[in-house]
């Protein structure tokens, strides 16, 4: 099988062992399980002098499985009764496919001339080896395509649907953008009302603050000169001092 065409991924999942792969759940392969997928009718188309190369035609699509190298064996339509013959792939194209043919004398004899335009009837069990593994690809294939269906639908839904998506985001957005001025607003007006109440606050400190300075104007204590209050005392006592108090003698 070539497995260049597909994905590595893919490549991978088909090389595993055919056992696993049959296990997998039936798709629709077209593979019939009662059909004789080795056996098909065919028409020579051209020869080589030798009659060693044969070209062959077959309106069984199955032959592009084919690859250089399958053993074919075959027959004369015409001529069932006789041995088969054993010829090898050389190369397959659309609804031809070229073999290399050792004897014919088998099948065909040894005098009679091998003509063009003969019907074969060919019998090949790598065909049909073949034909098995390719309806389990297939099976695989399928499966894959049902994946990528899947994937495509909701890329599809997400694509068709984008402008009510946009709007829904853009709605949620919106509605966190609303909550966040809100909250905005309400911070902003607590502020407010935690200046003005700081206003009120610092009037009532500065009028306590004036009435504690005049309580302290009130309550501040004056020293006297001790010979100027001892002089008005000794006056009141009727004590004989001098008529004015002498005067404070400046300290050195």
């Amino acid at each position: 099988m070539d497995y260049s065409k597909f994905s590595k991924e893919l490549a991978q999942e088909l090389q595993q062992d055919i056992t696993k792969l049959e296990e997998l759940e039936d798709e629709d392969s077209f593979y019939e399980k009662d059909f004789d997928y080795s056996s098909f009718s065919a028409r020579v188309t051209d020869r080589d002098k030798t009659s060693n190369i044969i070209k062959i035609s077959s309106e069984n699509r199955n032959i592009k499985f084919f690859r250089a190298g399958d053993e074919v064996l075959f027959n004369i339509a015409s001529m069932k009764d006789r041995e088969k013959c054993e010829g090898h792939v050389r190369s397959v194209e659309d609804k031809y496919f070229v073999i290399f043919v050792k004897d014919l004398i088998p099948c065909w004899g040894k005098s009679e001339y091998f003509r063009r335009g003969t019907v074969l009837v060919v019998k090949s069990f790598r065909l049909a080896e073949r034909v098995r593994e390719a309806s389990i690809y297939r099976g695989i294939l399928l499966k894959r395509k049902k994946s990528f269906f899947k994937q495509l639908n909701s890329v599809n839904h997400f694509v068709w649907s984008y402008n009510q998506q946009k709007v829904k985001v853009a709605a949620e957005y919106d509605k966190e953008i609303m909550r966040i001025r809100k909250k905005k607003q309400r911070a902003l007006e607590e502020l407010q009302l935690n200046k003005k109440d700081q206003i009120v606050l610092q009037k009532e400190l500065i009028q306590r603050l004036d009435g504690v300075d005049e309580d302290l104007d009130f309550y501040r204590i004056e020293k006297d000169e001790l010979q100027v209050d001892r002089w008005h005392l000794d006056q009141d006592l009727g004590v004989p001092v001098g008529n004015r108090p002498i005067k404070a003698k400046p300290k050195l």
